[in-house]
């Protein structure tokens, strides 16, 4: 097998970027499986086939029951709504196709439960859509934890923060309805953090959290792009059913400590998505909207020198860069992607399970259900009740 025959479902701000991925893999990972963009899919007949052209994809479709029976089609990319991921994940599986689904894997903990145990039971290699774990400056700061150059991890603190819903006449998109997207700023930015506190610290224990809708009512959008719409602040109005932002505690079950914060309604922040870490003997810091950077702390410095450094993560020392440009040369959010379905197509080769996997889906689900358990109840919620 030398080619990923790939059938994606979806095609607009995910499914640039997984195309992008595709078509960007064997030109700077030669050795990888090549994919093979057979076939995208959505319900829109003249939309997904301008999708196609410009994106790549050999053809297009608006049945994805047809797409995932096709024998010519190894992987199924699932990046359509939150609703659609289940029953098409589960209907992949049954059909012996691998499966790349974007985040959260589902609307609910024992619906992503119930899709990692078809995937499990089909025996296929199945993935979730976490790309800022391919960051190398994340991997870096992955490797100073497990190292143990950061020594004991007490403080694990996050913030994701946006600000393009502030506007009161922001149509009602899809991502602001509870039925479609599951939940708003927590499941869409907060599953990030979490996925990246799971990747970078361990299992967490407890959590207790709050959230906020502070724009209750929305125009209903007559169009929507993207993170882009289009409506008439004149016309009807819609609920907004899903969290502006939420905020949690956590305890870690290696005693470390969490704080976590997602929100749409941090003003002048595009999309501030970052963490620190501190430890016994050191701490580290990243934001990605300086992705390339890493600020390490080492309390082993002479005290004349100690402080914040920044270690710009281009060199080829770093997880994936000797495959890109000449040091010093930066990498964007793109990369990202490209690294994700680097991992993929290598774990598909090799025969082992892909990481992040639906598993790990599961965990981040059962974080975000817990925390919503501890908002209607005003307690600590421990993950053991999940």
């Amino acid at each position: 097998m030398n080619q990923l025959r790939v059938g994606m479902i979806g095609y607009k701000f995910m499914g640039k970027a997984h195309s992008n991925a595709y078509r960007s893999l064997p030109m700077f990972f030669p050795n990888a499986l090549k994919p093979e963009m057979k076939a995208i899919c959505g319900r829109n007949a003249s939309a997904v086939q301008e999708a196609a052209d410009q994106l790549g994809w050999n053809e297009s479709i608006t049945d994805w029951r047809e797409l995932i029976q096709r024998e010519d089609i190894d992987l199924i990319d699932i990046n359509a709504p939150s609703d659609a991921h289940k029953e098409i994940a589960i209907a992949a599986a049954k059909a012996g196709k691998h499966i790349f689904c974007e985040k959260p894997l589902a609307l609910t903990l024992a619906d992503a439960r119930e899709m990692l145990q078809a995937a499990e039971d089909a025996g296929v290699r199945h993935m979730v859509g976490f790309n800022y774990r391919f960051s190398p400056a994340v991997r870096l700061a992955k490797k100073l934890v497990d190292s143990g150059r950061l020594g004991q991890i007490y403080h694990f603190r996050a913030w994701f923060l946006q600000d393009w819903i502030m506007d009161p006449q922001f149509p009602l998109v899809w991502r602001l309805q509870k039925e479609v997207a599951g939940s708003g700023s927590h499941g869409d930015l907060g599953a990030h953090l979490i996925d990246l506190a799971h990747y970078l610290v361990g299992d967490m224990q407890e959590v207790i959290g709050m959230s906020e809708t502070f724009i209750k009512e929305r125009p209903i959008a007559s169009e929507m792009t993207g993170l882009s719409a289009k409506g008439s602040g004149d016309g009807p109005k819609g609920k907004v059913t899903v969290d502006d932002a939420t905020l949690f505690l956590t305890r870690f079950e290696n005693g470390a400590l969490g704080s976590f914060e997602a929100t749409r309604f941090a003003a002048g922040h595009r999309s501030t998505n970052a963490f620190e870490i501190n430890g016994s003997l050191g701490s580290v810091k990243f934001d990605f909207e300086r992705m390339n950077e890493l600020e390490v702390y080492f309390t082993s410095d002479e005290e004349d020198v100690q402080g914040f450094r920044r270690v710009l993560a281009t060199d080829p020392v770093h997880d994936y860069m000797e495959a890109w440009w000449p040091p010093g040369h930066t990498i964007g959010f793109e990369h990202t992607f490209i690294h994700e379905v680097l991992e993929l197509s290598q774990a598909i080769a090799e025969g082992r399970q892909p990481v992040p996997s639906f598993e790990d889906g599961v965990k981040c689900q059962a974080v975000l259900e817990a925390v919503d358990k501890s908002i209607e109840e005003r307690r600590w919620v421990s993950l053991s009740e999940m």
